[in-house]
C-alpha cells in the first residue's frame, strides 16, 4: 500500500502516472531539504490512478487522479511534509455552484508507510474506496490526506487531533491550488470522515475559523469519534482493540518526543514497538498483531502506566475534542453500542459543541457498532454534505 516513480521523473514530468512502488522506496514521498512555502502549498504533484481494482489495477472510470506532496503544520507548530491525492469527476458538473470540493479523513491504517491512502488507492486495496468512489458520484472532487508521518518520513502521529486537523484542511487548500483540477477559492469544501477520519474531521471543523479562514467550508460529517483519549483509553484497556491504544501511544510519542515511551515499555512492550512500526492493519502481519494483543491489559506491556502520569495526561487532554466551536454545521453519527469507540464520549463531544453555541445535527445508531456505524453513516453524511452544497438551511438538534 505505497506508490509512485523516481526523482528525476517527479520534477521533470509531474504529470506521469504512478508506478506500483512503495512509499518507502519512491523518491516522490522524500521532502526537500527545507520547507519555505506556506501551509497548503504544493511541493509537487503527479498524475496517479484511482482504482477498486486489486488486480487489474483499471482505472476507476471518469475521475482524473493526481497524488500531491503539500506542506502543512505539525502539532507543534512547525512546518511539515505531507503527501495526498486529488480526485476529479471527468464529467461536467451540473449542480448548483462550483463543483464541490470533499476533504476525506481515513481512518485507521496502521504505522507503515505502506498504509498511505495516496498508495493504497492507486493500488485498489483501500478499504474505504467504496466510500471515496461514492462522493465521486455525487460529481463531488475528493481530497485525501496520508497525514503526518504515513508515506513521508518519521513516525505516523496516529490519533494527534491537531496535526490531523491541520493535514485535512492543507489537503483542501491543496487541492484548490492544484491547477489541472479546475478548482479555485470560491469552491465549496466539505469535510467527511470517520473513526480517526471522525478526529481528523472534528479538528479540521473546529480549527477551521482561525487556520483556514479563506476556505468556503459549508459543513463538516463527522462518525465514530474518538473525541477524548483518555476515556478512549480506559475503554480500549482490556478491549478485543486494545491495539488502537498501543497505536495512539506510539502517534503521540512521535509528535512530543519528550513523551519518551520507551521509557516506560517493558520488554513485551518493546517487542510490540518494534514489530508494529511498519505494521498495516489490513495486512497479514496487521491481522496477527490485532489477534495476539486482544484483551491485553496496557499493564502487560509497561513498567509504569503513561495513562497515569500528568506529562502523558496533559498532552492527550490537549487533543480533548469540544472546547472549540465549530463555524460550520456538523453532523456527529456515533453507534449507541460501539465497541470500540465509547459512546459516552461522543455524547459528552455532542454537548461540549452544543454548550459553545454549535450548529450540531447529533445522529446516535441505537444498534450500531464501530464497523456497522462506518456503512450506516455513509448515506447520512453524503445526505447532509449534499444539503449543505445546496445551500439548504439546518438548525441541528441541540
Amino acid at each position: 500500500m505505497g506508490a509512485v516513480l523516481a526523482a528525476a521523473s517527479i520534477t521533470a514530468a509531474p504529470t506521469q502516472a504512478a508506478a506500483a512502488t512503495a512509499p518507502g522506496k519512491d523518491p516522490f514521498y522524500t521532502p526537500p531539504s527545507s520547507l519555505n512555502g506556506q501551509p497548503g502549498d504544493i511541493i509537487r504533484s503527479r498524475q496517479s490512478v484511482f482504482t477498486l481494482a486489486p488486480i487489474t489495477k483499471l482505472p476507476y472510470p471518469g475521475v482524473k487522479s493526481w497524488q500531491v506532496m503539500y506542506q502543512s503544520t505539525s502539532a507543534t507548530g512547525e512546518p511539515i511534509a505531507v503527501t495526498g491525492t486529488v480526485l476529479v469527476p471527468t464529467k461536467k458538473w451540473t449542480g448548483q455552484g462550483s463543483r464541490p470540493l470533499v476533504s476525506y479523513g481515513v481512518g485507521t491504517r496502521g504505522l507503515g508507510d505502506s498504509c498511505a491512502p495516496s498508495y493504497t488507492l492507486s493500488q485498489g486495496t483501500d478499504y474505504e474506496g467504496l466510500f471515496i468512489a461514492n462522493a465521486l458520484n455525487q460529481g463531488w472532487a475528493v481530497a485525501i490526506t496520508d497525514m503526518q508521518g504515513l508515506g513521508t518520513p518519521g513516525m505516523h502521529t496516529y490519533e494527534v487531533g491537531r496535526a490531523q486537523g491541520h493535514a485535512v484542511l492543507d489537503m483542501a487548500r491543496a487541492a484548490l491550488k492544484l491547477e489541472a483540477a479546475g478548482l479555485n477559492a470560491q469552491t465549496p469544501v466539505g469535510l467527511m470522515g470517520y473513526s480517526q477520519g471522525g478526529t481528523s474531521v472534528g479538528w479540521a471543523a473546529q480549527l477551521a475559523d482561525s487556520y483556514a479562514p479563506e476556505l468556503n467550508l459549508k459543513g463538516a460529517a463527522t462518525g465514530g469519534v474518538p473525541a477524548d483519549l483518555i476515556a478512549v483509553a480506559d475503554h480500549l484497556d482490556g478491549n478485543m482493540a486494545v491495539a488502537f491504544a498501543f497505536m495512539a501511544a506510539v502517534g503521540f510519542d512521535a509528535a512530543y518526543p519528550e513523551l519518551n515511551l520507551e521509557g516506560y515499555l517493558n520488554d513485551r512492550g518493546r517487542q510490540l514497538l518494534q514489530r508494529a512500526q511498519d505494521v498495516c492493519l489490513t495486512s497479514i502481519d496487521g491481522v496477527v498483531t490485532l489477534i495476539d494483543t486482544a484483551f491485553d491489559d496496557i499493564d502487560d506491556y509497561v513498567t509504569t502506566n503513561p495513562l497515569n502520569t500528568e506529562a502523558w495526561r496533559n498532552r492527550l487532554n490537549e487533543h480533548k475534542l469540544g472546547s472549540i466551536r465549530p463555524s460550520v454545521p456538523v453532523l456527529q453519527y456515533q453507534g449507541r453500542i460501539d465497541n470500540i469507540i465509547p459512546y459516552g464520549q461522543a455524547a459528552t463531544l455532542r454537548q461540549d459543541w452544543c454548550r459553545l453555541g454549535a450548529n450540531v445535527t447529533w445522529r446516535p445508531d441505537p444498534i450500531g457498532t464501530h464497523v456497522t456505524g462506518m456503512v450506516t453513516y455513509l448515506p447520512q453524511a453524503t445526505s447532509f454534505l449534499a444539503d449543505r452544497f445546496a445551500g439548504k438551511p439546518v438548525s441541528g438538534n441541540c
